[in-house]
């Protein structure tokens, strides 16, 4: 698949979107033709339901829900509501490190390897020098390698062990690169430490003194709750409801579920540099340490300035982006997970912050709202941040059409696969991703990987197939065939992921 095709494609992905409302405090004057705004806002980003709440002065001054939990039925979202947070879990994998730092467990210099032995990067140099506060930087030097974890069925211990397989694209240190394995990892130390697991320890040192009492690590816990969002996509230019993608082998880097009354006390604890009613949860150091700049990440890229119009820099602490907004230090987090996407932002100066939890992924209003609630108290001028997002992602979506329209084009007219479609059929392996099985089943060759990926192929040109996944969210991919120089298949690639090689036929 072509990198322009590809990049439009991974775009998409990140963005991956009636009102009623449950007030719990009346709107005050900064905030004043809010509720008229979000309404909007979510009829363009086509969003069924989603949660504000809003910290100031450690108070929580305004929690509401819009729209509904699930399109087509009449459940209102309300502050209670339980939503994904996805990558926002990151700043509490990050704050179980410093509290270990705390106990005085672990060091934020230590090597990793200290407390993962059997931890191994591809660069043996980088594997020695890798620290603990490294795994929590993005400034590895290793692409994602996210297919490892997504939609597979490897537990987190597999998932680590197979990263020593994944080819570095920078060196250690040297640029930003986000990376959930390397958060994975650092939740690893947890139970490496201490004899228990990240889950039962952000539960035990954060969750439980914070009063997050509905807050959890995996969506095995939802089927036991009442209010409950369900996820949602477009698909084929509608809305509509998905299952809830279960992510518990990569969960200390995104799997958290809560809703914005439980994460506001998380804000509040974090504007008043850790301590929280009187309590004192995570070190003023500690706090310090995550909103330092670690990582530089250039203003660079479709991100930018479409997500931070305001910002003269962008850093990454542990956790944390770090930027500028009117002349103060703005640091959040965003998370996105199939049909749900989250908010936290905070302006310490002004002890004010913003958690923003909708129930679909493909939007980027949940950080324009946040901007929008800070111009409000900040006494800046209200710009229309979701509808400036919405027009540059228009015209990406555009531009991805147009590479789509352009391979069509360019296809190959009247070619045929090499071989018989049977001789397709086998078992494909990487060493880091796993297996691949192709199957004739009548007449179409079928492709299955993990527990998340199975595709009906149809042949596109030569030996390049295109496949139309069973779970409509993952929606298309090209699937190309290899052969060696006798004429035989050689491996199997998908979207250019990896190169997955033939095993030989059982016999």
């Amino acid at each position: 698949m072509k990198t322009e095709l590809i990049k439009y494609r991974i775009i998409s992905v990140i963005l991956m979107l009636f009102i009623s409302t449950s007030v719990v405090f009346a709107q005050d004057a900064p905030l004043q033709g809010l509720d008229e705004y979000v309404k909007k806002a979510m009829e363009d980003w086509k969003v069924a339901g989603l949660a504000i709440a809003i910290v100031k002065d450690d108070k929580i001054v305004f929690t509401k829900g819009y729209g509904v939990r699930e399109i087509g039925k009449p459940d209102a979202v309300t502050p209670n509501t339980m939503f994904a947070i996805g990558s926002s879990s990151k700043a509490f994998t990050a704050a179980t490190t410093a509290i270990l730092v705390d106990e005085g467990k672990i060091k934020w210099s230590d090597p990793a390897t200290k407390h993962l032995p059997n931890f191994q990067l591809y660069d043996s140099w980088v594997t020695r020098e890798l620290s603990v506060t490294d795994l929590l930087t993005h400034r590895v030097g290793l692409e994602r390698g996210d297919l490892m974890w997504y939609g597979s069925s490897f537990s987190r211990e597999e998932i680590l062990h197979r990263i020593r397989f994944l080819k570095p694209s920078s060196s250690m240190r040297s640029r930003f690169g986000y990376q959930n394995i390397m958060y994975l990892a650092a939740g690893q130390i947890v139970p490496s430490v201490t004899g228990k697991t990240w889950d039962d320890f952000v539960g035990e040192k954060i969750f439980t003194p914070l009063g997050m009492k509905s807050t959890n690590t995996s969506t095995k816990k939802l089927a036991q709750m009442n209010d409950v969002a369900t996820p949602h996509a477009v698909i084929n230019d509608k809305i509509k409801p998905i299952a809830w993608r279960n992510i518990d082998n990569i969960a200390p880097a995104g799997s958290i579920n809560s809703n914005v009354t439980e994460m506001a006390n998380w804000v509040r604890m974090q504007l008043a540099m850790g301590k929280f009613e009187g309590k004192q949860i995570i070190s003023e150091a500690g706090i310090k340490n995550m909103w330092s700049s670690h990582s530089i990440i250039p203003l660079e890229g479709p991100g930018f300035p479409m997500f931070y119009p305001k910002a003269h820099f962008l850093n990454y602490g542990m956790g944390w982006f770090l930027s500028d907004f009117n002349g103060k230090k703005m640091i959040e987090h965003g998370g996105a997970i199939d049909g749900m996407r989250s908010a936290v932002a905070m302006i310490p100066e002004e002890k004010l912050g913003v958690v923003i939890l909708s129930n679909m992924n493909q939007t980027g209003l949940n950080l324009a709202l946040a901007q929008r609630i800070f111009d409000s108290y900040l006494g800046g001028k209200e710009r229309d941040y979701s509808g400036d997002i919405l027009k540059v992602l228009k015209a990406q979506e555009a531009a991805g059409k147009a590479a789509m329209d352009k391979m069509i084009a360019e296809r190959a007219k009247d070619t045929k696969p090499s071989l018989d479609l049977a001789k397709y059929a086998g078992d494909y392996q990487d060493e880091m991703y796993g297996d691949v099985k192709v199957v004739l089943e009548n007449g179409k060759l079928k492709l299955n990987y993990g527990a998340g990926f199975k595709g009906t192929l149809e042949h596109w040109h030569h030996n390049t197939f295109q496949s139309t996944w069973s779970d409509e969210v993952q929606g298309k991919a090209f699937v190309n065939f290899k052969l060696n120089s006798m004429g035989k298949i050689d491996a199997v690639s998908v979207d250019g992921i990896s190169e997955f090689k033939r095993m030989p036929d059982k016999k």
